[in-house]
């Protein structure tokens, strides 16, 4: 297992415990079944992007806050060889968490969406938070409840309430957008 991924597990099981939190618990509140937070936790799985974003809400945090903590940098430069890279086993999905440091209110994440892939996250991932795409080449359909926004290079689309939401490539080429993340005022 490469050492983010064994970070990340370390990073999650250190978040839960710090808010006291079994994993029964944890389960109830993400949807994600205790079996598969032991198996996280452990390094016995790699989770996807949808699992992480659902347990990153559930301890009321985002998926990139939880990567940044994993890392543990807190250098005011992040430069772009140290900028960590996950990549989603399911859907081959790749972030690149491009902020420096982490707890800071404001995060940049770069994404290469596959051509034909389609990641979703449950309106509790868009808590507190206002949220940003800016589609750097290719197409992204992003959906957001039932609405869908076509977006093309160089289009920018502000995020509304909180609503389940998907990031759809529909086309045969990848998808590169940035997400420009801050949290709202009391979140």
């Amino acid at each position: 297992m490469e050492d983010l991924a064994v970070s990340l597990a370390e990073t999650l099981r250190a978040a839960r415990e710090a808010q006291e939190l079994s994993t029964n618990a944890l389960a109830g509140r993400s949807g994600v079944s205790r079996a598969m937070i032991a198996k996280i936790e452990r390094g016995d799985a790699q989770p996807t992007a949808v699992l992480l974003g659902k347990l990153a809400a559930a301890l009321g945090m985002t998926l990139s806050s939880l990567i940044a903590r994993a890392e543990a940098n807190t250098q005011r430069v992040r430069r772009f060889a140290d900028q960590p890279v996950w990549t989603d086993p399911e859907t081959g999905y790749r972030r690149r968490a491009v902020s420096p440091g982490s707890g800071g209110p404001l995060e940049l994440v770069e994404v290469d969406l596959p051509a034909g892939a389609v990641v979703s996250y449950g309106a509790e991932s868009y808590t507190f938070l206002h949220h940003q795409i800016w589609v750097l080449s290719g197409h992204l359909r992003f959906r957001e409840g039932d609405v869908d926004h076509e977006l093309d290079p160089g289009d920018c689309l502000q995020l509304g309430p909180p609503a389940p939401c998907s990031y759809i490539n529909p086309t045969t080429e990848n998808c590169r957008y940035l997400v420009v993340i801050s949290k709202r005022l009391g979140g």
